[in-house]
């Protein structure tokens, strides 16, 4: 049984990161399961830090915007949203080229908290990044003045 509690439109979803990092880093949102949120991005001069690796702020951009997608689908959007609380990453194989992919799945699903782990992968399936996203439910509201 689905998780979700909007609609898991891949074209919806990938529109909402006009004019973003997302977009940028050309990241795009390819799969979502009955648990999961699935993600690529290039390893190309963008993503790439000076020695020809995978960024690893990279990586975490990557957690993060599937991390937070995932958090934000599962709650009723009309009411409260999920926001960034945390996130570590450890990176354990490098990348130099092609695109990873990056899985991010529930392990807490709270009212007031998330948790979210996200693999990162390269083509070969091999394991480039670890990453554990936390995230914060907040009632939905308009900014208030100060």
């Amino acid at each position: 049984m689905a998780i979700w509690k909007q609609s898991v439109d891949l074209d919806r979803i990938n529109s909402w990161n006009k004019n973003t990092l997302v977009e940028y880093l050309d990241m795009r949102v390819t799969e979502i399961g009955e648990d999961f949120v699935r993600g690529t991005m290039p390893v190309d001069a963008r993503t790439k830090q000076p020695f020809g690796l995978l960024h690893g702020g990279a990586s975490v951009a990557l957690a993060e915007s599937l991390g937070s997608l995932a958090a934000n689908l599962v709650l009723d959007s009309s009411a409260e949203m999920a926001v960034g609380l945390d996130i570590n990453a450890n990176h354990v194989r490098a990348a130099t080229s092609g695109r990873v992919t990056g899985t991010a799945r529930p392990l807490h699903l709270g009212r007031s908290t998330q948790v979210w782990e996200i693999r990162i992968e390269d083509e070969s399936a091999r394991l480039v990044c670890i990453s554990r996203l936390t995230m914060a439910v907040v009632p939905r509201s308009s900014p208030k003045a100060v």
